[in-house]
């Protein structure tokens, strides 16, 4: 077995991978660039070695960088993990020449099915289902213009190299089409040093469905069943689970059979995912091979008991599969929200910045259920403009698919982030949508249910209740303390009241409160009444407590007269007041936002790649205005109504941040 591995990558992935070679005993060498020198990964390493700047085209993706690394180090083989250099055939040819093994495919694989164009022709030949599409090379954006005509809109203009989501669109129109041919052309130059397009059909009302293999070195080949990743953004995944709620057991056969043959067709070794796209009949289409590992991969590690990336390693060192394919069988239900550093309440644009608080759930396992974590942050740690905007990948496993969607909801709940935007609230929301708790969700689900983004979450009356009930037995132990305070009065005595007036999402709820030593009866105006009992002491962030015998966790954090309280996806601001200071409240007047509907802001920390309009230019509604590139994607800027651009402030190479104004309107 290798005694030191080199793990060409950075974040989740690169500590993922640490953590199982040093469960086999493996050393371990991180890279790292100036963005990332007091990075997780770096410190959880035995060795590592710097290899540039921040941009990845000058530091993880620089071949030479790593090859020097890892003559530096004597490292005898690399993991490459997902992105950057793990699909990328010179780099595994390059390992090959200087004797160091690669923790993958054999180049010609890499080849054959990393390539997008390649792979689909392969798959045809072989007999596969495949979409319909142009599998050429596509020069410039007005013949992406002319085919995607010819094949019909909506047409997906992808990047032959990568993955991830980079390089990606989908184009209703010619306009569409011109606009995105660049877009995908420019992230995939940026992402993978390879901007070749090519353009297939889009299939409507689809189900993204793939397929884990693993191949040995001795013609073993096995699928370890199917992930359900139909919950996508921008063509980027957000919920991941295994296995899929719609496959039944007949076709989950055919397609880890199809996907074995196909693997076994290129001479594909170590770990590589097929996907597919499923209709409503259950007819699935070949989409494209990763030969690489998945960012997803957890789940099929919790349903199947098979640590991955320690298989990886051991193919890679030449021993044969432990197990055959009657071995891998479906164990419970396993369920994957991937954390993102992106504001939903601002379309998911990017967020930058320190986590000033990053307080994750336990990670535990019993037999009724899992919590897993995989990260490459910590509190105090820096979220990056150069890099993917993923912060880490919770997971939790049960035996049936309610019981880790209920799992899932708790460990939302319980993830503390702060000091940046991110879209747990939204995860939450999913969590709790009839159509993702049915399991009836195509790829379509976030545009379909969420057609004007996210503004949070609405309580039920029920759930708004509860809610009331907790922040009345929680203002209550606030106010008992605070009758406590040393250095009062010594003719003053101070009471709590049993009477309070709960305002929440707009309503008023009257409540009486009769404690004793063990909790809180919450009583409404109506008779119906919410057993409350909490060991939550002020200032703590996090409130565990029992509503009627259901276990409820609130983030709480104090403001004026009241506690700002999230939980289930909504994010409230609840106050708790006397009968009187709530009649008065009543009285005061509401401040208002400021008006900025003639300024275009920057919606996030980025750089301004293009300005495509100029001062004294009539623009319509939908026209494109900036172009702004913000963690390795582009964003196109466009005009919400009619106008005459009077000013612009900003030009192409300008690095803005939040809310700077880009140009002025009439």
């Amino acid at each position: 077995m290798f005694k030191k591995i080199l793990i060409a990558n950075r974040g989740e992935i690169a500590c993922r991978v640490i953590k199982s070679a040093q469960k086999m005993g493996i050393k371990t060498v991180a890279v790292y660039s100036d963005a990332d020198r007091n990075a997780l990964h770096v410190k959880m390493a035995d060795e590592a070695v710097h290899i540039g700047p921040p941009p990845a085209n000058q530091s993880y993706i620089v071949i030479d960088k790593i090859m020097e690394a890892i003559r530096q180090t004597g490292a005898e083989a690399v993991h490459p993990g997902y992105g950057f250099l793990s699909e990328n055939m010179k780099f595994a040819e390059a390992l090959e020449k200087e004797g160091v093994v690669f923790v993958g495919p054999p180049s010609p694989a890499i080849e054959a099915m990393g390539d997008k164009i390649t792979s689909k022709k392969l798959a045809q030949e072989a007999n596969v289902s495949t979409v319909p599409g142009y599998m050429g090379l596509i020069s410039d954006a007005d013949e992406a213009v002319k085919i995607s005509g010819q094949i019909g809109y909506p047409v997906m203009i992808k990047a032959s190299a990568g993955g991830g989501g980079k390089g990606m669109r989908i184009a209703w129109n010619d306009e569409e089409a011109r606009d995105g041919f660049q877009s995908s052309k420019n992230e995939a130059a940026n992402s993978f040093g390879d901007d070749r397009i090519f353009i297939e059909k889009f299939v409507t009302q689809p189900r993204h469905i793939e397929i884990q293999v693993l191949a040995d070195k001795h013609g073993n080949c096995v699928y370890l069943h199917e992930r359900e990743c139909s919950i996508q953004r921008r063509n980027q995944k957000v919920i991941e689970e295994a296995p899929s709620p719609f496959l039944d057991e007949a076709t989950r056969k055919a397609m880890g059979e199809q996907a074995c043959a196909l693997a076994r067709a290129v001479g594909y070794t170590s770990a590589g995912t097929v996907e597919f796209i499923v209709d409503g009949d259950r007819n699935f289409y070949f989409l494209e091979m990763n030969t690489r590992l998945q960012v997803e991969h957890p789940v099929t590690e919790l349903i199947t008991g098979v640590d991955l990336v320690e298989q990886m390693i051991r193919v890679a060192d030449g021993e044969k599969l432990p197990f055959a394919q009657d071995d891998l069988k479906i164990n419970g239900w396993a369920i994957e929200s991937r954390l993102y550093a992106e504001d939903p309440y601002r379309n998911f644009l990017p967020s930058i910045g320190r986590l000033t608080r990053y307080r994750p759930p336990v990670e535990a396992a019993t037999a009724t259920g899992v919590v897993r974590n995989d990260t490459g942050v910590y509190e105090g740690g820096e979220i990056s403009m150069y890099y993917d905007p993923m912060i880490a990948k919770l997971c939790t496993w049960a035996p049936s698919r309610s019981e880790a969607i209920e799992g899932m909801r708790v460990a939302l709940d319980t993830f503390e982030v702060e000091g940046i935007g991110h879209n747990l609230p939204f995860c939450s929301a999913v969590m709790d949508h009839p159509k993702f708790v049915s399991g009836d969700m195509t790829t379509a689900f976030i545009a379909e249910e969420f057609p004007d983004g996210f503004n949070g979450v609405t309580l039920s009356e029920g759930q708004l209740r509860r809610v009331a009930a907790c922040a009345a037995a929680i203002n209550r132990v606030a106010e008992i303390r605070r009758t406590r305070i040393t250095g009062r009065l010594g003719n003053h005595e101070r009471h709590v009241g049993d009477d309070w007036v709960v305002t929440a999402q707009g309503e008023e709820i009257a409540v009486t409160i009769a404690a004793d030593r063990e909790g809180a009866t919450v009583r409404f105006s109506d008779g119906v009444a919410h057993r409350v009992t909490s060991d939550w002491t002020p200032g703590q962030s996090l409130a565990r407590l029992d509503v009627d015998g259901e276990p409820v966790v609130l983030k709480v954090d104090k403001i004026p007269a009241g506690q700002r309280i999230r939980t289930r996806g909504a994010d409230l601001k609840v106050y708790v007041r006397t009968p009187r200071q709530a009649e008065l409240a009543r009285l005061m007047p509401e401040k208002l936002p400021p008006d900025t509907s003639k300024f275009l802001l920057c919606p996030m920390p980025g750089l301004i790649v293009k300005i495509s309009v100029e001062e004294g230019q009539e623009v319509q509604e939908g026209q494109a205005l900036a172009t702004v590139e913000a963690m390795k994607m582009e964003n196109i800027l466009r005009a919400e109504r009619k106008g005459v651009v009077k000013k612009i402030n900003a030009a192409a190479g300008a690095s803005l941040k939040v809310d700077d104004v880009i140009m002025e309107f009439e």
